[in-house]
């Protein structure tokens, strides 16, 4: 007779799937993930509790091609999913994104107990193969080669109640040597205007307050739809719409970076200023061997129009140090840019060879050490500009919108954070009075350091809104819920204004 220790716990039968999303790469990614949710749960699947690692009935990897050993790590984490695999009967795998796309022929032969691998064009099929995986006792791989349908008319779960991603375009025409994205997300496909600010305006109705228009090349959009100046009407449509107090938008390209836009960035009241503008490399020798179609005096003279229409504009910059055949001198080039265009910030990446891609075969690979010294060099001087633009802000007033999960030391000193209209963080002094994420507080800087600023007076104002409602009763609402059966995505950033420096595909 069996004992009642030798039992298996009893299993509900009827309670909801588990699902849990990991997800890597840049903004589109974390975007696709929202939908990727918002699929699942429609589906009737619940997220797993937070820090599940792997327990859920479903693991959803969404994956990212761009880095050199971005397969070493999804099989790595394949790897140690397997085990607990084979002692959870049910349990499926799902493996998606760009690197799906690109190595689909060998995800289920490197990895047999994978599940289901779905492609870049066809996410809104994730349920359904999970499905017929589970029906046909076998894996399940179906990568499109085109877009289906547009992904902004799949279900989203978004992560946060008071900012949300607008995906404007999918795809790139560009070319650029070190970049695989275009041959996984194919040509750009533009939507609607009308689409855009339909959607824009139902997110406001919900309580959002801040977009940010999402594109791999965001300011190419028009070209599918034959209108140059798209991007700029579509900035002012923004500005119009009642409610709607931030607009941001990533990446833009140099290429595409028209006066017009600027006009409307400058004139449009709603519309941060703030541009985030890949620069790759300060040598003209270097960006052609990239296939950027500009050089290092157009650049300078956007930084230099920009400037002169928004003063107070905060620019970041994407920097790629070691690319094939760099000399001493290119290098030296890259440095001048970031002496004369004083960013704000600039997400500094070591070439790696992007396996697919037309640099990685090229003659004068540089070596690691040369490539790692000259890194540093310009890290370091782009910490010194960064700290002293930041001393600028010293003194001033500023109103930010505050955020959930930017400051990780909040608790421990008794602080909030939030964003300034230029998208710099800083932390504050918590107020006496009740203060939500998405509110707005107006206070006056202290201090600065290089990546954020501090400030330790007293708030001069907090403003309610209803992005803070819509915040407030989404927590509401997932404490009403059973525990262990959260909504959302995991904490992978809500739309956090760029990418972290070592995740971003610095592609743009």
């Amino acid at each position: 007779m069996t004992s009642s220790s030798d039992r298996s716990p009893a299993v509900d039968v009827h309670a909801p799937k588990s699902y849990e999303i990991r997800t890597y790469g840049c903004q589109m990614n974390v975007h696709d993930s929202e939908r990727l949710a918002g699929l699942l749960e429609e589906a009737g699947y619940v997220r797993a509790p937070e820090g599940s690692d792997g327990d859920a009935d479903v693991v959803v990897f969404n994956t990212c091609a761009v880095r050199e050993n971005a397969d070493n790590r999804l099989y790595g984490n394949l790897g140690r999913l397997a085990p607990k695999k084979a002692s959870r009967p049910g349990m499926q795998i799902a493996v998606g994104g760009c690197l799906a796309q690109k190595d689909r022929d060998t995800i289920v032969k490197k990895a047999p107990w994978v599940d289901v691998v779905f492609g870049t064009h066809n996410i809104g099929k994730l349920p359904v193969l999970l499905e017929r995986a589970r029906v046909q006792e076998e894996a399940q791989v179906e990568i499109a080669e085109s877009l289906e349908a547009f992904p902004s008319t799949l279900p989203t779960r978004r992560e946060s109640a008071y900012a949300a991603w607008v995906s404007i375009s999918v795809g790139c025409n560009n070319t650029c040597t070190f970049c695989i994205v275009p041959a996984l997300r194919g040509k750009e496909k533009d939507r609607r205007p009308g689409e855009i600010l339909a959607e824009v305006e139902a997110l406001v109705a919900e309580g959002v307050s801040e977009i940010t228009l999402l594109g791999q090349n965001v300011n190419a959009y028009g070209s599918d739809i034959g209108d140059r100046e798209a991007f700029s009407k579509l900035l002012r449509a923004c500005g119009k719409i009642e409610g709607l107090e931030r607009v941001r938008f990533t990446s833009p390209h140099p290429r595409d970076f028209t006066d017009d836009v600027i006009a409307a960035m400058a004139e449009t009241p709603n519309v941060m200023p703030q541009l985030h503008m890949p620069l790759q490399s300060g040598s003209d020798t270097v960006l052609k061997a990239m296939r950027r179609s500009y050089r290092q005096s157009r650049y300078l003279d956007i930084i230099r129009k920009v400037r002169e229409a928004i003063p107070h504009a905060a620019i970041t910059t994407d920097i790629i140090v070691g690319f094939p055949g760099e000399t001493e001198e290119d290098f030296e080039e890259t440095l001048h840019v970031v002496r004369e265009a004083r960013f704000a910030q600039a997400f500094t990446f070591q070439y790696s060879k992007r396996p697919g891609t037309p640099a990685a075969t090229m003659d004068d690979q540089i070596p690691k050490e040369v490539v790692q010294a000259r890194y540093e060099r310009l890290v370091a001087l782009q910490e010194e500009i960064s700290w002293e633009e930041n001393k600028k802000q010293v003194g001033r007033t500023l109103e930010l919108m505050v955020a959930e999960g930017e400051g990780r030391k909040d608790d421990a000193t008794h602080r909030l954070s939030g964003r300034a209209a230029d998208n710099r963080l800083v932390h504050f002094t918590k107020p006496d009075q009740e203060v939500r994420p998405g509110d707005v507080v107006t206070v006056e800087v202290t201090y600065a350091a290089p990546h954020h600023l501090l400030a330790e007076g007293p708030v001069l104002d907090v403003r309610r809104t209803r992005a803070g409602d819509a915040w407030e009763k989404r927590n509401a609402e997932k404490a009403a819920k059973p525990a262990g059966v959260l909504l959302g995505l995991p904490k992978i950033g809500v739309p956090a204004p760029l990418p972290a420096a070592t995740s971003g595909c610095g592609c743009d």
